[in-house]
């Protein structure tokens, strides 16, 4: 079931809500259970039979977990190392069945000459997130960190439908203790007016600017997997369209699940905080896919030595994180390449840092210019991953960056090309030719692209808007934090208030968001 449905907008959502509320009256434990057997309904709305994994996977590591907390407090190290490698191998092998069984085997084949074939095996819907979640638990019950839960406990930790499909990645230790507490169980208007603003607002991000820009994007990917050769402008328009597609969406459906969750009192981890912003790569993965990043620094960057042991080995680690990050998002070489690209960026941006600080102790990024230049390249340095990351071949990404790097020529559509007089002259005798039709899609690409830059950075975002009224619950680091908070002093006037204007204002979007509800569209996030 979709977020940005009709079925789960007005039936699921308000039944589920009312319901929690109602059934608290026959105690918490009640409400639980109805929160977790309507979660496991909202999985399974796409396929029942896959409702069979999930409960399966929640079972498995349940034990798993009680053995791990029993062997820590009885001080069983060695068992407690059993359990756990025991416990992570048979995550791992599930997750690697489902999502990589099949890439594996097509490399085998290629590499062999064989023809090996398993069938067509479906990815089940949220595996990755729900497995990367339960894994963190049981690392944290191996170091003694988990508190005593009993099963239906566990089961909300792990199917909570607002964050089930595609996150935030949340430990045990954020979520569950906030449904200990009596107040979670008694509705708040105060809880459903902010939720239900901030649910709306990622609405309207979704259906409207994400899906809006999207018919611009696909055709030209489209193309380029068809072996098309596209000229400068088209590929940067393409690209451009699905860098944007992939921000709104990515946002709107981060802002619909912490809506969602504060309806019934629950705050989840910020998980998304205005990346295009980011003046280094560094800052980009702290302001993107935060719990995903958390979750990749504190369970595999960390344990592989992170930076303890020599620069050689730091730049490693990050690197190999990243590809192994990229690979988490999909089993393809385009994705290993992005998370590669990405592991390259970190490094160069690291080693700039180390060479910045002993050559300009001061500081070299003191004016606007030079922060200017900064941004313009992180920017440019995470459209060029993004092709990897929407081609869905390394042919089709090779034909997007001939493209977007001239080697195609630079060609304007007609319709355009009689409007500029004089200019066109001087354009002609540059280099730039001119192609028949394509006009009405050249204009309203760029228009799209520039409406949704200007957003991105000029109005304030989300957890901005919301900052009197709901706790950001930040969960990267101190300077990540710090950074936005001279962010939100620079712009304190602009804030959500339950006032007339702002509820005309989400009505409308509400209204907008509902009408350009025609199609189903899933979240992109939903493949991973």
């Amino acid at each position: 079931m979709l977020f940005n449905s009709y079925e789960f907008i007005f039936l699921f959502l308000p039944i589920v809500l009312s319901g929690f509320f109602w059934v608290s009256r026959w105690g918490q434990d009640v409400a639980i259970y109805w929160l977790v057997m309507t979660s496991l309904f909202f999985y399974g709305w796409w396929n029942p039979i896959y409702l069979l994994l999930i409960i399966f996977s929640m079972l498995f590591n349940f034990f798993i977990g009680e053995r791990l907390s029993n062997a820590y407090q009885n001080k069983q190290i060695t068992m407690g190392r059993v359990y756990f490698t025991a416990g992570l191998i048979a995550n791992l092998a599930l997750l690697g069945y489902f999502k990589y069984a099949g890439f594996l085997v097509d490399n085998f084949n290629i590499v062999t000459g064989s023809a090996i074939d398993i069938g067509n095996i479906i990815l089940p819907l949220a595996i990755s997130f729900f497995t990367f979640q339960q894994i963190a638990y049981l690392v944290d019950a191996f170091k003694g960190i988990t508190q005593e839960y009993t099963f239906s406990h566990y089961a909300l930790f792990v199917t909570f439908f607002p964050q089930l499909i595609a996150g935030p990645i949340v430990h045990h230790g954020e979520m569950l203790p906030q449904f200990m507490r009596e107040q979670t169980f008694l509705p708040q208007l105060k809880n459903i007016v902010i939720g239900l603003s901030i649910f709306i607002i990622g609405l309207f991000k979704k259906v409207v600017l994400a899906d809006g820009v999207a018919r611009y994007a696909t055709p030209v990917f489209d193309s380029a997997l068809a072996g098309e050769v596209l000229t400068f402008f088209e590929a940067w328009g393409g690209a451009l369209a699905y860098t944007f597609q992939l921000y709104f969406d990515f946002s709107g459906y981060s802002d619909m699940a912490i809506g969602i969750a504060y309806m019934f009192g629950i705050v989840l981890p910020l998980n998304f905080y205005s990346p295009y912003k980011a003046t280094s790569i560094i800052e980009f993965w702290r302001r993107w896919h935060i719990t995903l990043s958390r979750f990749l620094r504190d369970y595999l960057y960390i344990p592989l030595g992170g930076n303890r042991y020599g620069v050689f080995n730091r730049y490693r680690n990050l690197l190999l994180t990243m590809i192994l990050g990229g690979l988490w998002h999909g089993a393809g070489w385009t994705f290993v390449i992005w998370g590669g690209l990405h592991g390259m960026y970190l490094v160069v941006n690291h080693a700039w840092i180390e060479l910045c600080r002993r050559l300009w102790p001061n500081g070299l990024l003191s004016n606007g210019f030079t922060k200017f230049i900064a941004w313009l390249l992180t920017f440019i340095a995470v459209v060029v991953g993004w092709v990897f990351f929407r081609a869905e071949t390394l042919q089709s990404a090779m034909i997007m960056l001939e493209g977007m790097i001239g080697l195609n020529g630079v060609a304007l559509p007609n319709a355009i090309v009689v409007h500029l007089g004089g200019i066109w002259t001087w354009l002609q005798s540059i280099g730039i030719t001119v192609y028949l039709g394509g006009g009405h899609q050249f204009v309203f690409t760029y228009l799209w692209v520039i409406l949704l830059l200007l957003i991105s950075f000029v109005l304030p975002n989300t957890q901005q808007l919301m900052r009197s009224h709901i706790s950001i619950f930040f969960t990267y680091s101190t300077n990540c934090v710090n950074e936005i908070n001279l962010i939100l002093k620079r712009i304190a006037k602009t804030q959500w208030q339950p006032r007339k204007l702002w509820a005309l204002m989400i009505g409308a979007m509400m209204a907008i968001a509902v009408l350009s509800m025609t199609s189903v569209s899933e979240f992109l996030y939903f493949q991973f």
